[in-house]
């Protein structure tokens, strides 16, 4: 039986005002209807239980979620949004243990709900009017909350669907999340107004967004102006989507000639746009631009919502005519919560002090003109950091701008800028060279609202002036700079861009230069940590030597330090793009000199045994074969330490700073696929149209895709490397997609589990039994669960992991050959690799096993060519010349390559450009 809508039900169904038969959550599997959503609303609020409780709700934008959310209002229970990527975090663990929550809903992606009611009865008191708790900066992570009433919620909702004109035609698509009081509002308004939702968790670039928005004819996006950026880099103003009625923008002030490109673009294609403005604190909204006046006032908030009012405080601060902007409404909060004592407090506020400079002007519209609290005072002069921001950009440079003190930081996204910045800087504000400084940054960091995130940017200016004061008094005479490193990291890798703040990682250094560059900083600083691919050139010029290398360590490196993490939730994770130096005196580490024994990563010495195995089993001196399926694990092992390191996303501001980590990590991985087959196709083709020895798929490296099964022949000489690109490419196709992305990284191990067991079905589907035929194992469908091993074996960084791929590996790789021998080679180089971090080797021989290891993939590539017409005089001399040859070969492909890459970069990248004045 369905329930009635009828008005005697609590202030959560005065949202449902559509018909009954009408949808009011649509999904791209289903459709639900009001009489529906008020039957699973009733279902809900009995399982919150009787009499008012505290509401936890982590939730993305699903069906289950909204009922959810209706059931706590509907039931007079409290309800405050979290993350749902925020459980277990530090963050929510301070909101739940200040707020003690009665019940905890976890609402799954699947639309799966987890409902815990932690108590029979709620150890709280609760003011009457009571609804919503929400976090003033859109995530858990602060304890002071906003109070909101059921009053403040409807009239906002109301509000803003008289003026959007809603109806029961209406349909949102919800491009934002639920948490963030934007993304709710959009719920409200179109319930209250009988219209509809498409529930989605995709983000506006994504191409099945707009598949699923125009085959379910939403009419509306909302966004915030990152949003809008990111739709400039898709197809939006080339494609048509007819049913979409209008587009909202809040959030932050957007570029205004961005807001007339975008009215004009609606005006062609029949949408109308809406600039918003609004605060958590007044539930949402509290003025609004007329699509009408779009074009022509771009830059203006416009008008209070229906219902409220502004005035302007000029005492506030700010030029004639400039003041606080100060709202009154029914829609403002009742106050803030900083303990679970104040939720039984009542209404405190009667008008909402915004902390935004404003102005009325002329036309009767309202803009805000700065922040009260974005004016710093430094060397006696009173500084609006927006304005220099906006003069910066006038300049040509984009920057952001934070106090310190009475300095001011100035941060760019390029190291090319940092000049120009620091020029501009000096010219607009008016300050000595000394009382600002410039840095280098990859990413802005932004809320996970998609604000600019300056609390991050004050954190991380203030870690760089303590670090660089305490590294100018401590560095010692004789230490390793993070200069000289730097210009080490330039060398080998090919990028005179490189700065301190890099990784090896961030610069996209892959297996070709790991080995090199590890044995030379291993001879400047001793022995490695292990993650040292993933640590910032300057912390390895500070930290100390691990205290032993052969330690049970994490074999997967930590995220690279050159980024900032644009969703994390807090200010320290945002803002570590340089971690603080380990120690800023000189570490006393072991000297080559003083050394007769070097330790080598396990890997680096597996790479050159096992392509010494490779050429002297070709050129016949020995037979023991295996060696180049070992070195596909080694491979996988590596694919994960470099291109897969681990990273947390934030929630969606979602989508801006998820999608640029993914999109660093599939390009990284692109490039690995590149770096192996361009030499690869170069020198293939060269002996193909030479000697004819290849053919056009062998060439292409797809002789695996040919179809050949006549056995082993000369095309499958490189089948090793077309099992590695093909297999890299894979990755990067898996890794495009958003949500196995995010999967990867929440669950990393389970993750290469489930690769590793999909890649071993395919090899048995190949295979026809547990022994693969030639050419099978030498074809990607057979061999690619060696490269799933190795890329689980990075992952087994506990004894327990460990021990199940030492049982992976003994199940798997007997039977693989039918050659004892053979397998006995894969099986003792797998042990290796899962068990010894690194191999003792005498010092003296530890350059040279460098070397062959760094150019294995060139010996291998061309050995092919060398060995056979010397192997008939003197096998062994036909191994030295393969090695010669391919150690010549990688030489010259690397030179050419930094000579490419600094020609590209420009004379100026050499030098270290992030700088202090």
């Amino acid at each position: 039986m369905r329930t009635t809508l009828t008005r005697t039900e609590p202030h959560a169904l005065d949202l449902l005002g559509g018909d009954p038969s009408a949808p009011a959550l649509v999904t791209p599997a289903a459709s639900v209807d009001y009489a529906e959503l008020a039957d699973r609303v009733a279902a809900r609020r009995a399982e919150l239980g009787t009499g008012r409780r505290l509401v936890f709700l982590a939730g993305s934008n699903t069906v289950e979620t909204v009922v959810t959310y209706l059931a706590a209002l509907a039931g007079g229970h409290p309800l405050l949004f979290t993350q749902p990527d925020a459980a277990g975090g530090s963050a929510l663990e301070d909101v739940v243990a200040r707020y003690a929550p009665d019940v905890v809903v976890r609402v799954g992606a699947d639309d799966e709900v987890e409902l815990d009611r932690l108590r029979d009865e709620s150890r709280h008191v609760f003011h009457r009017d009571l609804a919503l708790l929400a976090s003033t900066s859109g995530s858990t992570g602060s304890p002071k909350l906003v109070r909101l009433s059921q009053r403040n919620v409807l009239a906002n909702a109301r509000s803003i669907a008289d003026y959007l004109r809603l109806t029961p035609e209406d349909r949102a698509a919800t491009t934002l999340p639920l948490h963030y009081c934007y993304g709710l509002s959009v719920v409200n308004s179109h319930l209250v107004a009988g219209g509809s939702l498409l529930l989605t968790d995709r983000s506006v670039v994504e191409p099945a967004f707009w598949a699923e928005f125009d085959a379910h004819e939403a009419t509306s996006i909302a966004g915030v102006p990152y949003t809008y950026e990111l739709l400039e880099t898709t197809d939006f103003s080339r494609r048509p989507h007819p049913s979409l009625r209008y587009v909202t923008q809040a959030g932050g002030r957007m570029d205004p000639e961005r807001v007339r490109g975008l009215a004009r673009l609606g005006r062609e294609r029949g949408f109308e746009v809406v600039v918003m403005y609004g605060q958590t604190e007044a539930t949402a909204r509290m003025a609004y631009l007329p699509a009408e006046l779009a074009e022509t006032a771009a830059g203006a908030i416009g008008v209070p919502i229906p219902g409220g009012s502004f005035r302007i405080d000029q005492g506030a601060g700010g030029a004639p005519g400039e003041g606080e902007l100060v709202y009154t409404g029914p829609n403002v909060m009742m106050g803030y919560a900083e303990t679970a004592a104040d939720l039984g407090r009542g209404p405190e506020v009667d008008e909402l002090r915004t902390g935004d400079l404003a102005r009325r002007r002329d036309d009767g519209l309202y803009e805000i003109t700065g922040r009260l609290s974005r004016f710093v005072k430094a060397f006696g002069l009173r500084l609006d950091l927006d304005l220099i921001e906006r003069r910066l950009a006038e300049a040509g440079v984009e920057a952001r701008v934070v106090g310190v003190d009475e300095h001011l930081a100035v941060f760019v996204r390029e190291e090319r800028s940092v000049a120009r910045a620091r020029d501009a800087a000096a010219r607009i504000t008016g300050l000595p060279a000394h009382g600002f400084d410039v840095h280098a940054i990859a990413e802005f960091p932004r809320t996970p609202n998609g604000k600019p995130d300056h609390a991050a940017l004050r954190a991380h200016a203030s870690l760089l002036r303590a670090t660089d004061a305490a590294d100018a008094a401590a560095v010692p005479a004789g230490a390793t700079t993070a200069e000289e490193l730097r210009d080490l990291y330039a060398e080998l890798l090919g990028r005179p861009d490189a700065t301190p703040d890099d990784s090896f990682t961030s610069l996209d250094g892959d297996s070709l230069n790991y080995v090199e560059l590890a044995l030379r900083l291993e001879s400047r600083l001793g022995a490695l940590p292990t993650d040292w691919p993933s640590r910032s050139i300057a912390e390895l010029a500070g930290a100390p030597a691990p205290a032993d290398i052969g330690a049970d360590a994490a074999s997967t490196p930590s995220p690279s330090v050159a980024t900032v993490d644009a969703g994390a939730p807090t200010a320290a994770g945002r803002a570590a793009t340089r971690p603080a130096r380990r120690s800023p005196g000189r570490v006393d580490r072991p000297g080559p000199a003083r050394r007769r024994i070097a330790h080598v990563e396990t890997s680096v010495v597996l790479r050159a045994v096992a392509i010494v195995l490779i050429v002297a089993t070709h050129a016949d001196v020995i037979q023991l074969q295996g060696g180049a399926h070992l070195l596909l694990a080694v491979a996988g092992f590596n694919l994960a330490r470099f291109r897969l390191t681990p990273g947390r996303l934030g929630g969606e501001a979602g989508a801006a700073g998820t999608r640029a980590a993914r999109m660093r990590r599939v390009g990284g991985l692109l490039r690995s696929a590149r770096s192996i087959a361009v030499p690869a196709v170069l020198w293939l083709g060269g002996v193909a149209l030479i000697a004819g020895t290849y053919d056009p798929a062998t060439v292409l490296l797809s002789n695996w895709l040919a179809g050949a099964d006549g056995g082993w022949s000369d095309q499958w000489h490189l089948w090793f490397l077309e099992a590695l690109v093909w297999a890299i490419l894979a990755v990067a196709a898996i890794m495009a997609v958003p949500r196995l992305d995010a999967l990867e990284r929440r669950r990393p191990v389970a993750f290469a589990a489930v690769v590793l067991t999909a890649a071993l079905a395919l090899r048995y589907a190949a295979s026809g039994g547990l022994t693969t035929p030639s050419p099978v194992h030498y074809a990607l469908p057979g061999v690619a669960w060696l490269i799933a091993l190795g890329w689980f074996i990075a992952r087994a960084t506990t004894t327990r992991r460990r021990v199940a791929a030492s049982v992976i590996a003994l199940v798997t790789v007997p039977g693989f050959f039918g050659d004892p021998v053979r397998e006995a080679v894969v099986l003792v180089g797998l042990g290796l690799l899962v068990w010894v971090t690194s191999l003792p080797v005498p010092v003296r021989l530890a350059a040279g096993l460098g070397t062959v290891a760094s150019a294995s993939m060139f010996v291998y590539l061309t050995h092919w060519q060398v060995y056979p017409p010397i192997e008939e005089v003197s096998p062994p001399l036909a191994i030295v010349a393969s090695f010669a040859v391919g150690i010549a070969a990688w030489w010259a492909w690397n030179r050419t390559s930094g000579w490419l890459a600094s020609v590209r970069v420009g004379p100026s990248a050499h030098r270290q450009r992030s700088t202090r004045d």
